[in-house]
């Protein structure tokens, strides 16, 4: 508690104020309707009353929806290209939830352990973290089977927890608690703060009352990975529209093009998704043409074929696969059922 703070709500605008002037502020907000992490306009503060998780995840803040890789002009020598200019603005996420933060963690695995992509590293290594403890998760969370707690997290810098009328303060990381020592206006930490806090936090793990079980999942998916039957209804309701990837805090996957112009382009990446019937097309075959054999792909992938590959499951149990399809398709309903063999 040494290093703990206190900050009373009214006063989050002057916080955010002041971090402005070392860092580009994002902060839930909603853009046509859609709530994202966007860049805090210096003002509104109202997203304390109506905030319970962004539709799109905060990866977006890392790994945009679409970003343009380099220019490339053709001369008689060859190709010229140009990147563009390194991002060195530092950037603040105010009221990241714990399963986003613990995603970008499991994102790391794949642009930072599998391979160096500078794009989505220079994001990552000019941001500082704020967590915020969900208090209110939807019905759809599941997060705490997967060893997350709504309340609290490793995987940011700071974290705040709303005790009412104040949020209290924890210092996770270095970058932590630099930021908290060089911040004006905070109060010490009491430990009357922290028990409530402590409150806060209990009650929210016990909000979560989805569950899937984990234990034994690897064994179970490979009893049943070419049982058919079970995965075409598993797949029957499935329109493959992509949302349960593209709003997926941890799926990464995207496709990359080339624009033309006579001797001149841009090389673009943007997101894809397993989902779509052309995703895995080659130029002499498709060898997930039938959609129970994509549907069988993304679980696999999340709770199998990840974890033993980079030892970490790719699902942090957000929910927003749930909420958010648009036929109510529900993956810990398709785990929790996972025929004992073939």
């Amino acid at each position: 508690m040494a290093d703990s703070k206190r900050i009373n709500k009214e006063d989050t605008g002057r916080l955010l104020d002041e971090w402005s002037k070392e860092f580009s502020v994002s902060v839930p907000s909603r853009e046509n309707g859609m709530p994202a992490m966007l860049p805090w306009d210096g003002k509104d503060t109202s997203f304390l009353e109506w905030y319970r998780n962004t539709v799109i995840p905060p990866k977006a803040n890392f790994f945009p929806p679409y970003e343009k890789m380099f220019d490339f002009q053709k001369g008689a020598e060859g190709y010229h290209l140009e990147l563009p200019p390194s991002d060195k603005q530092k950037q603040l996420i105010f009221g990241i939830r714990p399963c986003d933060a613990r995603a970008l963690t499991i994102l790391d695995t794949v642009f930072q352990d599998t391979y160096q992509d500078p794009y989505y590293l220079s994001r990552r290594a000019n941001t500082v973290l704020v967590g915020l403890g969900c208090t209110n998760p939807y019905d759809s969370c599941f997060c705490t089977s997967l060893g997350i707690s709504p309340g609290e997290s490793t995987d940011v810098d700071l974290m705040f927890t709303d005790t009412g009328d104040g949020f209290f303060i924890e210092p996770v990381s270095d970058k932590g608690r630099e930021l908290l020592a060089a911040t004006g206006g905070l109060e010490d930490g009491l430990e009357a703060d922290e028990a409530r806090a402590k409150d806060v936090k209990e009650a929210a793990y016990r909000k979560i009352t989805r569950r899937i079980d984990t234990g034994d999942i690897q064994q179970r998916l490979a009893a049943c990975f070419e049982n058919q039957d079970y995965w075409e209804k598993v797949a029957a309701k499935c329109v493959s529209c992509g949302i349960c990837t593209f709003l997926c805090p941890t799926c990464y996957c995207f496709d990359i093009n080339d624009e033309l112009s006579q001797d001149e382009g841009t090389r673009f990446r943007s997101w894809d998704s397993c989902s779509f019937p052309i995703y895995t097309r080659m130029p002499m075959e498709n060898p997930r043409q039938e959609k129970w054999r994509r549907v069988r792909q993304k679980v696999c992938h999340k709770y199998w074929f990840y974890p033993v590959n980079l030892d970490i499951t790719a699902c942090t149990g957000c929910g927003r696969c749930i909420r958010l399809c648009p036929v109510n398709w529900d993956i810990t309903q398709t785990l929790n059922n996972l025929p004992a063999s073939s």
